[in-house]
């Protein structure tokens, strides 16, 4: 079901955030983030003069490589657009990402590393979707068939289709249920 009809109003911005994840030929995983900024009218810019409607205000890219342990092995950040003359001088500072693990805790080792003046705004906040692409994509198959997969969910109690009290992890993840009707 869509969204319900809007008040009138005038479409002024638009932010484009996009991921990829590949399975490289060595094992490893690259996960990629890519976000664009644009406005539906012309302004001026001091840094690079007048951008017309559509311009890219913000183009910027991020990739990680991880390994199976979902270590981060290699990063690297580009800035095609950015506001300011100077965006891109802190791209090469994301290496600091190497030897993060995504798995709790990570968003706030990112922002130790990468918060504030540290690192970009735009390039920082797209790794939240990039370690969620990161997940989605080294677990490929969805819930587990197999007899001796992992009786626990990597994702327990992380959204209210995971709910260790609710009907998904009940059917999928019976060890992990800890609902009412639990049993044993």
């Amino acid at each position: 079901m869509p969204l319900s009809p809007a008040a009138p109003r005038k479409h002024l911005h638009t932010r484009t955030v996009e991921c990829f994840g590949y399975q490289r030929d060595d094992g490893l995983w690259d996960i990629e983030g890519h976000i664009v900024d644009t406005k539906t009218y012309a302004f001026a810019n001091t840094h690079r003069g007048t951008l017309e409607p559509g311009d890219h205000l913000h183009d910027m890219w991020v990739r990680i490589t991880i390994n199976e342990r979902m270590e981060i092995v290699d990063a690297e950040a580009v800035t095609e657009a950015g506001p300011f003359s100077i965006c891109g001088n802190i791209a090469v500072d994301y290496k600091k990402l190497i030897g993060l693990r995504i798995a709790p805790g990570f968003t706030a080792a990112v922002k130790e590393r990468l918060g504030g003046v540290q690192g970009c705004t735009h390039l920082t906040e797209l790794l939240g979707p990039v370690a969620t692409v990161a997940f989605q994509t080294m677990v490929r198959n969805g819930p587990p068939t197999d007899p001796n997969a992992p009786r626990k969910p990597r994702p327990l109690n992380t959204c209210h289709a995971f709910d260790s009290n609710g009907v998904v992890v009940k059917q999928f993840w019976p060890d992990a249920y800890t609902g009412p009707d639990r049993g044993g």
